[in-house]
């Protein structure tokens, strides 16, 4: 797929696309230096999976992702509960690794294994192997690259004629053949079987159709490249089983250009889920790149209004810890609520290290909202 670069309608998206850079840069800033700045994030995060899944088709609330996340379930996961948890896991992935490794050979090979292997498991459900497997990802971890090697400790130390990048790659290609050794006999029928994956979808094939798009707009504005990128991947339909890695791989291209340098990925899927669908999958070019540049300003205005109802929830909250002895939890509580979307009992017990009846006491004395409605396996936050 290729772009006439003569017949974009760029006096129609000159403007949108300066204050959208413009927006994007000011939020990623303000997040830098905000105290929430980083549960603002981690919020980002929960949601923009959620809305992910919503944008396919499928409808996860936010509370049964925290609780499963967490590994504190109240019931069997759905299959598009795990989906989601899948996303959130890659986005925070992505979060933590160099800014340019998600687009690399390396990262797309990861990122597509993981996201594959989601979509098999018995009844919806992804079995213990499968999940650590996918789910057994280095995030955060200063010691592993993105493949979940150990890094070799060669710092100042020059070695002639030996290509560390091609003992990577090589690296790299043997974890892939020993993963998928070990994947269950069903998820590997599942990926063959035809009933299941097509076998006239060229995955390889697309994704390099997509890559050469990317470099057809390399000298283009970032959020141009972006929403061009977002565009060229609908189109391409470039992942039979997951297609809404590609979203992630926009935002990460908006970090790698500098864009959002703070380990801050643009919730794209939350802006998105505001433009109608009929816009979104329009027959004509220019109607849907002026949808994903709304889509794209969207989840920026969402940023700023998250930031500060969180500023002024923080300030709300700080003022209950006047009088309190020094060895109070109160403020561990505060701090958590501000990192998490949701807590329950046994996420705060586990966190303070304190019962699970102190766990409620804490909660009345700070009056966080309840989320759920429910009697049992109750949830708070301050959203």
């Amino acid at each position: 797929m290729r772009y006439d670069l003569d017949t974009l309608p760029l006096t129609t998206l000159l403007s949108p696309l300066t204050r959208a850079s413009e927006a994007l840069a000011r939020l990623d800033e303000r997040l830098a230096s905000s105290p929430v700045g980083t549960g603002l994030i981690e919020r980002l995060h929960f949601a923009d999976a959620c809305a992910s899944l919503w944008l396919d088709g499928e409808l996860v609330e936010m509370e049964d992702l925290v609780l499963h996340e967490a590994a504190r379930d109240i019931r069997s996961p759905s299959h598009a509960l795990t989906i989601a948890r899948d996303v959130l896991q890659t986005r925070q992935r992505i979060a933590a690794q160099a800014p340019g490794w998600a687009l690399s050979p390396n990262g797309l090979r990861s990122l597509r294994q993981a996201g594959s292997a989601a979509s098999f498991g018995d009844g919806g459900i992804a079995t213990e192997r499968e999940s650590a497997a996918v789910h057994d990802a280095p995030v955060g971890r200063p010691d592993r690259d993105g493949e979940g090697r150990k890094h070799r400790l060669n710092d100042g130390l020059d070695l002639p004629g030996v290509d560390l990048e091609a003992i990577d790659a090589v690296l790299a290609r043997s974890e892939d053949v020993l993963a998928k050794a070990k994947e269950p006999r069903r998820s590997l029928q599942c990926a063959t079987d035809p009933l299941i994956r097509d076998p006239d979808w060229d995955e390889d094939e697309r994704l390099e159709q997509w890559r050469a798009v990317l470099r057809s707009i390399i000298d283009l504005p970032p959020v141009l490249q972006a929403i061009l990128a977002l565009d060229a991947w609908n189109e391409l339909a470039v992942l039979q089983r997951a297609p809404w890695l590609g979203r992630l791989l926009v935002a990460s291209l908006l970090r790698q250009d500098g864009l959002t340098t703070h380990a801050h990925l643009l919730a794209f899927n939350t802006g998105l889920r505001t433009i109608r669908v009929e816009r979104r999958r329009h027959r004509n070019l220019e109607t849907r790149l002026m949808a994903s540049l709304e889509g794209l300003m969207a989840g920026v205005e969402l940023g700023f209004n998250e930031h500060d109802r969180l500023l002024l929830a923080r300030q709300m909250m700080e003022r209950r810890l006047r009088g309190r002895r020094a060895s109070s939890k109160l403020p561990g509580l505060i701090e958590l609520v501000l990192a998490r979307p949701l807590v329950s009992t046994g996420m705060i017990a586990a966190e303070l290290d304190i019962t699970p009846r102190a766990a409620l006491r804490l909660v009345e004395e700070l009056n966080l909202r309840e989320m759920t409605g429910r009697g049992r396996f109750r949830a708070w936050g301050v959203l």
